[in-house]
Parts: C-alpha cells; structure tokens; sequence
C-alpha cells in the first residue's frame, strides 16, 4: 500500500503532463475558432452585400431600360413626327412641341423631353438645364442621324448629372429630327440613401457618376480610394470590401461597399470564447484531478477502518432484525383495526338505513293501511255483489283489490331490499330505477309533510357504476335531509335531475328550504355533525352518503342557489368507464337486490 507523500508525488506528476497537453489543444482550438468564425462572418457580410448588389444593379438596370426605349418609340409617332412641320409662314410649331414634350416628362418622370431640329435649333423641351448648355447635343445628333440610337452621360454644375437617349424622327426617308430623353436619377440615389452601406457607379475614366454619399458624386476614384480596401468615409479614411459588377451596354460599374467590422467582432468573440471554454476545461479537469487524488487518500484511509464499520453493520443489523419483527407486529395490528373499522362503518350504515325506516315508519304505516282499508271496502261490497249475483261487478273489485296487493307488495320489496345488508360489488346500474325505488319509501313521508318531489325525465335510460341498494340509501338520505330542511315550508318541492358530463353522470338533488349556512358548508359531510336539535338525529347520515359516493369512483359536493335552497350535486362514473372493484377487491357483479 503506497504512502500518502507517494500518493501526492503521483499526482503531481500527472498534473504537470496535463497542464502540458492543455495548453496545445487549447492553443489549437482558439486558432481554429478565430478562423472558422471569421470565415463565417465575411461569408455572411459578402453575401449580405452581394444581395445589396444585384438588387440595385436591376434596379438602375430597369430605370435606364425604362428611358432607354422611349425615343425610338416616340420617334415612330405620327403625331410627334407632325411637330417638326413648320406653318406657312414657316415657323415651328413650338407651342404644340412644348406641350407634348411637358406631356410626356410628366408621365414618363423624366429629368426632360426635347425636340431639336437636325442642325441643332432646339424645336421645344419641357424642363431642364441640359438641352440649354447644349452638353453632349452634337453626338446625340450625329447618333440619330446615322440611324443609331444616340447616348451619352451627361454633367453640368455641382452635381447636375443625367444620362440621356437620342432617336431620329424621319419623315417620308428623310431626317426631320431628333428626340432625347434624359433621364432623373434623383429616384435612384434616393432609394440607395436608405442602405447603410456605400453604393456609387464609376464611368470608364474612373469618375463616380452616381452615389449616395453627395460628397462622392463626380469625384475621381483616386480622390475617395486609397487603392488598399479604405474608403474617404465621413472625412477619414476606414476599410471597406468593395463589390463590384460591371454594367457593360453604360460602360459603368456598380460597386457596393461592405463594413468588415462584423468578421473582426466575430473573431474576437470566438476567440474570447474559444478562451473561456478552454480555461473552463482546464478548471474542471484540474478539479477531476484533485477530487480524484482526494478520492484515492480517502479510500486508503477507508480501508483502515472497513473492519470496523462491518462490525459495525452487522450489529445495526441484528438490531434491525428485531425492529423489523415488531414493526410486522404493529402492521398486524393496524390490519385487524382497519377490518375492525370497516365492519364497524358496514354496521353504521345499516343502523342509518334502519333509522330512516323508522324515521318513515309513520308515513309508510299510512301507506300500508289506505291500501288494507280499500282492500277490506271492495271485499266487503264483492260479498254484497256475489248475493245478489252481479258477478261482472265481483269481477271488477276483484280486479282492483289485485292492484292494491300489488302495490303494497311492492312496497314491501323495496323495503325489504332497503334494510338489507349490502354486497360491497360495484357495477352498472339503471339510475332511474333506483332514484324510483327510493321514492317509495320516501315520497309517503313527502307527501305527510306536504313536500312535492320533481324528478327529471333525463334519468331514465342512464347508467352508473354503484351497487343497487347503497346507491339507493345515498337518495333516501339525500331526500330525507331535504323533508326535514323543508319542515314547515310552504310550496315546499324536491327536484332531481341528471346530466351527462364527460364520462360522469352528474346528479342534482335541490330542494327550496332555507340553505346551508356558509360557515357549515365545509363541515356538512363530517361524522357526527348535524344541524337538528338534540334527539332529532346524530349526524352521520351524510358522511355515510359521503363514503358510499367515495366507494363508487365518485364524489359529492354541497353548496346554496343564488334564489335560495340547498343544492347536493353528486357526480358518478358513466357506466361506460367499465367496472371497478371495490375497497374489499370483490369479483365486479350486478348486485343482486
């Protein structure tokens, strides 16, 4: 086993090689981003000024086009050609000539439209210095009198330039005159104004002929470039990357200029970066290093003590055995309580089934004795019908006593699915035969204290997922509350209605007694907690409520309407979610009633 001085000598070692192997690839790596990142950046600022350029080159290439057809077609009308005629008097028609030529420079935007006679006498023109300084006159002439179409760059003062277009006007074969156009690049250097970067045309001789730097225009080439990429820009001299694509039918070259500050940023940037991400490497293989020659003293200081923590361990483990034993005790125990509990809760729901059929005793006994009266009244008057020996109306007593038995057989059913202990399986079940079974044992006390009940038609046909009689004790006690909170109302009424949401059957049960106080609506659904005076009941009729829904998947909420009344909203799951089983992991069946 090596010392700890030995330990430490290794290591250091390793990181002087390391420093070592850092400092070429870092090197390596930072050249390489400065040169990757500047290659980047130039391409993107040459294309970028490429774009700049073949735009404005079509651009100026239209305009002159533009201009460049207009003499020709002029020359060829008969109506320009009939205003070099003179009148008998042989004057020149100027007048008409210097309308049509103001006509055609308003609608066509150019700088000026003239009209000349073949030895020079200016016939009319519309505006414009040009045609007065007679500046390139004699070669647009000789051009159109050769047939050619004459052009020629034009400038006179401080930055007064045009360039202008010639055609010969003929009349009968015979050269009656020249048209020139000269065209406004007012339009053209002031579209250029708008662009960050300097564009201008050269002519042959190296004169900048336009520009949208006014400082430029008409300046010579030497004036403005040093010759090495720097431009005279703002009074200094600044580097610039010249574009440059020549305009062969002018003999002109459109140069676009591009600012190379965006690639030396983005070297200095990656450089920067490439920098930081190599420190940042070195750091963290400095730190791996350190925590690893940490992590070799410690495991040999480890090693002394492994011994010891095994003896260690195996006592904790001894003693864990024992703590495990109890606590499978203590989970026993717990298991037996919860079972305890749960028998507990199925008696309590049975003892609150059995309360509410005393509470309806009273109501159901008269439900009982109407029918026994009528029963014993049709007897007694078939005997009477039998001595006298109208059979036909036996027969109809006998008729009616039937339907009395079948009713009160009925009743009789229900009360004795109500009262009996529940299965605890969960499956679908038809909703609206179970809210009716409900309402024979509870519409008898209703109708006693003078309640209506209201049930929707939108019941019939769904189907949720519940046990038959547990359900069906969750809509006797909701009913049951409702009587009791509407005790003394007058108009009192119960309505029930249902609705689909999602795969929920959403159930109502709304009544329009007094409400629920506010501070007593969280508190509704707990054990024990009753709003009835003392010996009118012991709270637990709407936490049974509470866990039945619980048991089905559902859940029940209890709040007020905004014109009064209580309202219990009881969302159950669709029967079309499939069954479920229940806390007991019963088999999921109908339950049988």
């Amino acid at each position: 086993m090596r010392s700890r001085p030995a330990i430490e000598r290794r290591f250091r070692r390793i990181r002087t090689g390391l420093f070592l192997a850092w400092a070429v690839i870092a090197a390596v790596t930072v050249f390489w981003s400065v040169k990757a990142a500047g290659e980047r950046a130039l391409t993107d600022v040459m294309q970028k000024a490429g774009e700049t350029l073949a735009v404005q080159a079509e651009t100026l290439s239209g305009v002159l086009d533009k201009y460049r057809l207009m003499p020709p077609l002029l020359s060829r009308q008969s109506s320009i050609g009939a205003l070099f005629l003179r009148d008998a008097n042989g004057n020149p028609r100027s007048l008409e000539a210097r309308r049509a030529a103001d006509e055609i420079a308003g609608m066509s935007a150019a700088l000026d439209v003239a009209f000349l006679f073949p030895d020079g006498e200016v016939l009319a023109h519309a505006r414009g210095d040009f045609v007065e300084s007679g500046e390139g006159l004699p070669q647009l002439i000789e051009a159109a009198r050769q047939g050619r179409l004459g052009r020629a760059a034009l400038s006179i003062g401080e930055a007064r330039r045009t360039y202008a277009f010639s055609s010969g006007v003929r009349r009968f074969g015979e050269f009656a005159g020249v048209v020139v156009v000269y065209v406004d690049f007012y339009r053209v250097e002031a579209a250029w104004a708008l662009s960050a970067r300097r564009i201008f045309v050269s002519d042959a001789a190296g004169t900048v002929f336009l520009a949208n730097d006014e400082n430029w225009r008409l300046r010579q080439m030497d004036e403005i470039h040093d010759g090495e990429d720097r431009y005279l820009i703002n009074g200094s001299w600044n580097e610039r990357l010249d574009l440059t694509r020549r305009l062969p039918l002018l003999g002109w070259d459109l140069h676009v200029l591009a600012d190379p500050a965006p690639v030396g940023a983005a070297r200095l940037n990656a450089a920067a970066i490439a920098t930081l991400a190599a420190l940042l490497v070195g750091v963290l293989a400095l730190l791996a290093l350190r925590r690893s020659e940490i992590a070799t003293v410690r495991a040999r200081r480890d090693r002394a003590t492994a011994l010891r923590l095994e003896r260690v361990v195996r006592d904790r483990t001894r003693a864990l055995s024992v703590t495990n034993r109890s606590l499978s005790h203590e989970v026993d125990v717990r298991r037996a309580a919860e079972e305890q509990l749960r028998r507990a809760q199925a008696e309590l729901v049975q003892a609150a089934k059995l309360a509410a059929l005393g509470q309806m005793s009273a109501a159901l006994s008269h439900e009982f004795n109407q029918p026994l009266t009528a029963i014993r009244s049709y007897a007694d008057n078939a005997g009477r019908f039998l001595e006298r020996g109208n059979t036909a109306e036996v027969s109809g007593n006998l008729t009616r006593i039937n339907a009395l038995v079948e009713r009160m057989a009925e009743l009789s059913r229900t009360l004795l699915s109500f009262s009996r202990r529940p299965n605890t399986t969960v499956g679908p079940v038809p909703l609206g035969t179970i809210v009716e079974e409900a309402l024979l044992l509870a519409r008898p006390r209703a109708r006693a204290e003078g309640v209506t009940i209201q049930v929707g038609a939108e019941l019939e046909g769904l189907e949720v997922l519940g046990g038959r009689i547990r359900l069906g004790q969750v809509f006797v006690n909701l009913i049951n509350n409702a009587i009791d909170a509407l005790s003394g109302t007058a108009d009192a009424v119960i309505e029930i209605s249902a609705e689909r949401q999602d795969n929920f059957v959403v159930v109502s049960v709304i009544d329009n007694g007094p409400g629920i106080a506010p501070d007593e609506v969280s508190r509704i659904f707990d054990p024990f907690f009753t709003t009835k005076g003392v010996g009118e009941g012991i709270g637990i009729g709407l936490s049974i409520v509470d866990n039945i829904v619980r048991d089905f998947g559902g859940s029940i909420q209890a709040g007020n309407r905004p014109e009064g009344g209580a309202v219990f909203t009881i969302r159950l799951r669709s029967e079309n979610l499939g069954p479920m089983k229940s806390k007991a992991e019963d088999v999921v069946t109908d339950e049988t009633v």
